[in-house]
């Protein structure tokens, strides 16, 4: 279980988050709709372990976070992926779309191309692609490798935030088809947020809705 209980966090003196919990059970979509700067993304970043929250508690399979971002144990870390709604502030734009799937297992001092490869292949990048850069594809496209990035380590939880927002209908699709497969195969549980509704009424086993600001 990915649980958030009793979260506050925000951005200097302004809080974005009050009192707030959630909770993600393996092998189960969960999906968190409302507007933008009811505070879903901040959410995910506590939820990810990218951002400390002021008070609250959150914990993986019952190991309670004590230490973020990269002081977090390495176990921990992994166990939790983040898939964000914009592909280019979330990748080196040095990088070829190759290099950027395997950016996870080679800082774990794992290189695995026959890896990389698969997953190029489950969500839709051919060869020529991968050694293509940011600039040289399209929003579609990066966000394919930036989808095949986040399950190089197979993380027992994924969170998508707003993954689908920037990308036609077909490529939504087969996107969220890749989550749920991943899912299937694996028993990963899943945080989908989304202002789309209709999106989360079709993904989503169940769905927590937020208005203008989270419930406290």
């Amino acid at each position: 279980m990915l649980r958030a209980h009793d979260i506050t966090a925000g951005y200097g003196r302004r809080p974005v988050l009050s009192g707030v919990s959630l909770e993600v059970p393996p092998g189960r979509t969960v999906g968190l709709g409302g507007p933008s700067g009811c505070g879903k993304s901040t959410l995910a970043r506590v939820l990810s372990l990218m951002m400390r929250p002021t008070s609250g508690e959150v914990s993986i399979d019952g190991a309670v976070v004590s230490r973020w971002r990269q002081r977090a144990p390495r176990s921990l870390r992994t166990s939790v992926a983040l898939l964000y709604q914009q592909p280019r502030t979330a990748v080196d734009p040095r990088m070829t779309l190759r290099e950027i799937i395997a950016e996870p297992p080679a800082a774990a001092g794992r290189r695995s191309p026959s890896l990389v490869a698969s997953l190029a292949g489950e969500v839709g990048l051919t060869g020529d692609l991968l050694t293509r850069r940011p600039h040289e594809v399209s929003d579609g496209q990066l966000q394919r490798a930036c989808l095949a990035r986040a399950l190089t380590l197979e993380p027992r939880y994924l969170i998508c935030d707003e993954m689908t927002t920037m990308l036609d209908t077909s490529t939504q699709a087969h996107l969220v088809a890749v989550v749920l497969a991943y899912q299937a195969r694996t028993g990963a549980g899943v945080l989908a947020i989304s202002h789309d509704r209709v999106l989360l009424d079709r993904w989503a086993d169940s769905t927590v809705a937020w208005g203008a600001r989270p419930a406290v």
